[in-house]
């Protein structure tokens, strides 16, 4: 029996149609699903097939979803298939095909699941890619934990994975940093300037204010001794500031990676924005597109809501963005000649583009929103002949509540909860977990109170609490081998329950395919949730029914039966679990 019993009955569907159909072109085929119905009571299954080849077929839906019914209901593996709708045929599987998951489980161990849908394609995911101006705060949580279990996810449907983070150390805000950092220098120094007097002498003022950079001045002192100091350092800025730039922007990495680290999270590979400035990345992309006759000198139209006394006309180098499905053509340089932040990223996405990734995944801010269809359109427009499709996935805020109130801003940081705040109170795996809780693209408040509870609304624990059961079963049954139990016959497990969770056990192939192919790693905290509750549910059927607990001295048979379902559940909890970059826990204190 294959992994992925819904590919099974997918090509047994598809034989069928092509035997009722022989001359149904081959790509009339590819729109033919068979997924878990909206309602259980329907069956195991569905298949739309009747409904989508109906047209080339020049059928009606329902009379073409009656023969491919009448011979689906012949196949070895459907006990019942039935029409249903404008077009749609329900599939009831025998019993002996979900039965025959469980050793399937067992041989697999926690790559059952792993999929074929990448086709080993090569994926560049960067996500998180925060500007090093500060700790990493909720809102890059959870990104972080978005895109990390996402290219968990997309490594276990099949593709070839890089994690990247993609560091936007160019520009005015590392300066601002600069001189903030400068300033805490200063003061390890013993300054007699206030931090007002200091800050009227900086380019743009004071930006950065939290304590945050009290290390790094104190860092920078041990490094440069007094070299940086008024009146020993050259007048001119411009000689030593670049120096402390970089020393800063290290030192501010290095904080962030133990951050990421703390939660779990490593990146394959870390681009810097200011490289990639210095060995004209950008320029070459420019360039390469100007040559394509995608750059032009021209003049936008005033901003939406500017009045034309707002508006002051000027030449720019533009780029043909609305030639890509944009809405407006995007300046490429600024008025001092230099390139604006848009054209670094075209620079960005070059460079991913010449690595040779065949897709593009990348996880932003929402606030970010109005700027993915301006880089879609130049990924479009660099990669030419050989498409590489850019994917953008946005992360909502998250609001931090406990005691029902907002929780008050990190002192250290100035102005927000930090990364390690949240995960120095409720550990990392709660951390990750909670946030695949959600869709990224919705809003969520992260209650502190809510995630260490030990109750059935806390889905943290329910799944955890599920593998701890699980882990308790096979240890007081000595751990058997799952080679061993794998050998076991599964026919006595036939109680609803039973039945109910090797089903859900058996949707595991398809859901880490859907959710993939969606870029929805929240469906596997959603399938997880539902694995967990069908398992307790059979636990309690067990404590009020002797003959349905799992280990039973007189019934060695079925004993063994449901030892094989309790571990083939442990391994699938513990796969999804690995996907959201979560620990199992043995048991629960």
């Amino acid at each position: 029996m294959s992994q992925d019993v819904f590919q099974t009955l997918r090509a047994e569907v598809v034989a069928q149609l092509r035997a009722i159909l022989p001359d149904l072109p081959e790509e009339a085929l590819a729109r033919v699903l068979v997924e878990p119905p909206r309602d259980p009571s329907h069956g195991d299954m569905a298949t739309n097939a009747a409904m989508v080849v109906a047209r080339q077929a020049k059928l009606p839906p329902p009379k073409l979803a009656a023969d491919l019914a009448a011979r689906l209901a012949a196949s070895p593996l459907v006990a019942e298939a039935a029409p249903a709708g404008p077009g749609f045929v329900n599939l009831r599987l025998r019993e002996a095909v979900p039965r025959a998951q469980i050793p399937v489980v067992l041989r697999a161990g926690e790559a059952y699941g792993d999929g074929g849908l990448g086709g080993g394609r090569k994926v560049d995911v960067e996500y998180v890619s925060a500007n090093p101006t500060g700790p990493m705060h909720v809102g890059h949580c959870r990104g972080a934990v978005v895109g990390d279990a996402l290219a968990n996810l997309l490594a276990k449907a099949g593709w070839d994975i890089t994690k990247e983070y993609y560091i936007n150390d160019a520009g005015a805000q590392v300066q601002a940093l600069a001189w903030a950092a400068y300033w805490r220098y200063l003061q390890a120094l013993g300054t007699t300037l206030t931090e007002e007097e200091f800050a009227a002498q900086v380019p743009g003022g004071l930006q950065y204010r939290g304590e945050y950079l009290i290390p790094v001045g104190e860092a920078l002192k041990a490094q440069f001794g007094d070299s940086l100091a008024p009146g020993v350092a050259p007048a001119d800025p411009a000689l030593w500031l670049d120096a402390v730039r970089a020393f800063t922007i290290d030192a501010m990495m290095a904080e962030i990676r133990d951050d990421l680290a703390a939660l779990g999270v490593s990146f394959d590979v870390y681009i810097s924005e200011a490289q990639l400035v210095r060995d004209g990345v950008a320029d070459k992309a420019i360039a390469e597109l100007a040559a394509k006759g995608y750059v032009y000198e021209g003049v936008l139209e005033p901003p939406k809501g500017k009045t034309p006394d707002d508006w002051e006309p000027r030449p720019q180098t533009l780029f043909r963005s609305t030639q890509f499905g944009d809405d407006v053509d995007r300046p490429l340089r600024k008025s001092d000649g230099s390139n604006t932040y848009f054209a670094n990223d075209i620079g960005n996405h070059a460079d991913k583009i010449a690595r040779g990734f065949d897709e593009l995944v990348q996880v932003w801010g929402a606030d970010h929103g109005g700027y993915v269809k301006r880089m879609q359109a130049a990924v479009k427009a660099l990669s030419g002949d050989r498409p590489v499709p850019l994917d953008v996935v946005l992360a909502q805020i998250v609001k931090v509540m406990k005691n029902g109130e907002p929780v008050r801003m990190s002192k250290r940081a100035g102005t927000y909860v930090t990364l390690r705040d949240l995960i120095d109170e409720v550990g990392k795996d709660a951390v990750r977990f909670t946030m695949l809780t959600r869709k990224a693209d919705a809003q969520m408040e992260f209650d502190l109170d809510k995630v260490v509870e030990q109750s059935r609304d806390n889905p943290v624990f329910y799944v955890q609490y599920a593998h701890a059961r699980c882990r308790s079963v096979l240890r007081q049954a000595g751990d058997p081998a799952h080679a061993e139990l794998a050998e076991a016959s599964m026919d006595s497990l036939s109680d609803p329950a039973e039945m109910a969770l090797i089903r859900r056990i058996m949707a595991w192939p398809r859901t880490v395919e859907a959710a993939a192919a969606a870029r929805e790693p929240h469906r596997i905290a959603f399938y997880l949730g539902d694995l967990a509750a069908d398992f307790h549910l059979l636990w309690n059927r067990g404590r009020d029914d002797a003959t349905l607990r799992f280990i039973r001295e007189e019934d060695p048979a079925a004993t063994r039966a449901r030892l094989a379902l309790v571990a083939a559940t442990a391994l699938v909890i513990r796969s999804g679990l690995r996907v959201m970059g979560v620990t199992p826990v043995e048991e629960m204190r």
